[in-house]
């Protein structure tokens, strides 16, 4: 992360040059401001920061302010699809069961909340759980950033109409006598 920092600074001071040092006038200002959008962007992955940068970069001639630049951030996920870290961890923390049926804003969400445990999502405190999530998602984040496609796993639904409800009572009395046999729990059942 701090290199990522580092690498949008040098960007902006390429790009903004007059600007940039109008701004940061010396380097523990810098530095101050370093940190400062370090601790600010800490939300988003490394690879999130630098593609905002040149997002905010191709998008306004002036140097972005912090504000603008977790906006390009989002801005950046929202190009791909991708809502924000937290607004996905929100996401995957509210939507009910069955999970793999809901509609999901983006596969990424879904992906990073199951490989965090549902479980764990819905049964542990938000200070345990984010850090998990957030892991995760950046995970499939940089996947997407890099090209690759996300699709939600197929839900296999039973049919409507399931062969075996065709059986008749006595069929059924009988399959489950012929099962107990085969596997050696004994038993009869009766016509009760």
């Amino acid at each position: 992360m701090i290199e990522a920092i580092n690498q949008v600074f040098a960007l902006f001071r390429l790009n903004y040059h007059n600007q940039f040092y109008a701004a940061y006038p010396d380097n523990g200002q810098l530095n101050q401001i370093k940190r400062l959008w370090l601790e600010s962007l800490g939300g988003f992955s490394a690879d999130v920061i630098l593609l905002g940068a040149r997002h905010a970069i191709e998008n306004s001639e002036y140097l972005p302010t912090l504000h603008r630049m977790l906006e390009s951030c989002q801005d950046a996920l929202r190009h791909k699809g991708l809502p924000g870290p937290r607004e996905a961890f929100i996401e995957a923390s509210q939507k009910p069961s069955p999970k793999q049926e809901q509609q999901w804003s983006h596969p990424a969400v879904y992906f990073a909340g199951r490989d965090s445990d549902w479980f764990f999502l819905a049964n542990n405190t938000e200070s345990k759980t984010w850090p998990v999530f957030k892991q995760h998602y950046e995970r499939y984040v940089a996947l997407v950033l890099r090209g690759e496609e996300l699709a939600m796993p197929q839900v296999n639904l039973l049919p409507e109409h399931p062969e075996h409800a065709t059986m008749s009572t006595d069929e059924r009395k009988a399959a489950l006598n012929n099962l107990r046999a085969e596997t050696g729990i004994y038993g009869k059942v009766d016509g009760d």
